[in-house]
């Protein structure tokens, strides 16, 4: 045999109190209405490629109209086109090899300095700088040497180093 029983709400028992000591308890203060809710959380940033390129661009331009942003941009794409291009015809492109003749400057502790006149050279050719292959050396007197009987002294002629072929870039 099977019972079903209906068995709706309870009614709520009452605890027995604990003896007080004289002290009352206070309510719990009903919640104020004036109050407004807290905000809801804002949702977490996605931390995927196109939020933090969009990022990156954020930080690389400053805030402008769309137009001078772009214009901007293109000009920077175009500089760096350039710089590339540069690079680029100075790897692929040899050097060429001119020929003239230009002094090597005296250097500091007095030897010739031919890298300076390989760098000069090149220059008046139209290239940037240059790597001296080829010198050439004269020795250089004043006109004192010239007089009969007159003694040759240390200080007459001195010894100058000329570029005559360099490798410019």
């Amino acid at each position: 045999m099977l019972l079903l029983a209906n068995v709706g709400e309870a009614w709520p028992q009452a605890q027995p109190q604990a003896p007080s000591l004289g002290l009352q308890e206070q309510p719990p203060a009903a919640p104020q209405q004036d109050e407004p809710a807290p905000d809801p959380q804002p949702p977490s940033e996605n931390p995927g490629l196109i939020n933090e390129m969009s990022k990156l661009i954020d930080r690389m331009m400053p805030a402008k109209s769309p137009g001078g942003t772009l214009d901007d941009l293109n000009a920077r794409v175009e500089g760096a086109a350039k710089d590339t291009g540069d690079a680029l015809s100075r790897l692929t492109k040899p050097g060429s090899m001119v020929s003239g003749r230009t002094i090597c400057p005296p250097a500091a502790d007095g030897t010739p300095d031919c890298k300076s006149g390989a760098d000069t050279l090149c220059r008046s050719k139209g290239f940037r700088e240059g790597k001296s292959l080829n010198t050439d050396s004269a020795q250089i007197c004043s006109a004192k040497v010239l007089i009969p009987g007159r003694q040759r002294k240390a200080d007459d002629c001195r010894t100058d180093n000329f570029v005559t072929t360099a490798l410019c870039l």
